[in-house]
């Protein structure tokens, strides 16, 4: 997964997808119109060669004055005000001050793993902040859920959508945060279980996070006791969340050599 884009380039990205969008909604005579109008702009500018390329990118131009898209500038400011939203932890349920808005914030650029989604809140929070986001659930109804929020925020390059289960997928990113919710374990036998956990703990970079949201007794999920010996050699804490049950956190300690 590539580190995120730039805002220049998620503006050129805009820009190309309103452009076919237009495209779309229209007709091909209408296209074709628009065509004949770039050939004859281009005649007027003493264009001398007619290739296909710079037809096309005529045909872009004048759709962008067409549909009056926003100057960089424009798109920046108003890109920067809704970014700014995104990133307020109250906008995704979040205290400041909880174990994932913490460790999202100290991971900004980093690479993160969301499993078992809830809600799309911990991926586009993440993606917001810079994150490369890898959501994965067994359910498509989730993935597709977050990909959709992801779309609508802009933040589609942020975000790799996979469907599946953690015990097997195969971590091809160092990662900085991990964040489970027990959905994440569902349907997982212990020594399943046992395997992935060992997985992630393999791809995390030191001083990396795993976090285990909402830890409820007599769900699918491991239980405390479990993920402390799952976790031994790691630095762990559990901290309660009044809304919505303790989160386990596991703080990887650098090897000594």
């Amino acid at each position: 997964m590539h580190a995120p884009r730039s805002l220049k380039h998620e503006y050129e990205l805009f820009v190309e997808r309103e452009i076919e969008d237009y495209k779309d909604s229209i007709p091909r005579s209408a296209i074709l119109a628009i065509g004949d109008e770039a050939v004859a702009a281009l005649r007027e500018q003493a264009q001398t060669t007619f290739t296909e390329l710079v037809i096309w990118e005529e045909v872009d131009r004048i759709i962008a004055r067409r549909i009056r898209l926003p100057s960089y500038s424009t798109w920046r400011r108003r890109r920067l005000k809704t970014l700014a939203e995104l990133r307020k932890p109250e906008r995704w349920g979040l205290h400041p001050n909880s174990p994932l808005a913490r460790e999202v914030r100290a991971s900004e650029g980093e690479h993160v793993l969301v499993a078992g989604m809830d809600d799309e809140g911990a991926a586009i929070f993440s993606a917001a902040l810079g994150c490369a986001v890898t959501a994965i659930d067994a359910a498509p109804d989730a993935v597709e859920r977050v990909m959709v929020a992801a779309e609508q925020a802009g933040l589609m390059t942020r975000v790799r959508p996979l469907v599946g289960d953690i015990a097997g997928w195969a971590p091809d990113v160092a990662l900085r945060l991990v964040v489970c919710s027990p959905q994440a374990f569902e349907g997982l036998a212990p020594e399943e279980r046992e395997r992935a956990i060992a997985t992630l703990q393999s791809a995390t970079l030191d001083g990396g996070v795993h976090l285990v949201q909402t830890i409820v007794a007599g769900t699918a999920g491991p239980t405390l006791e479990e993920l402390r010996a799952r976790y031994a050699g790691w630095a762990i804490s559990v901290e309660s969340e009044s809304a919505t049950g303790p989160t386990f956190l596991a703080r990887k300690q650098a090897e000594l050599h």
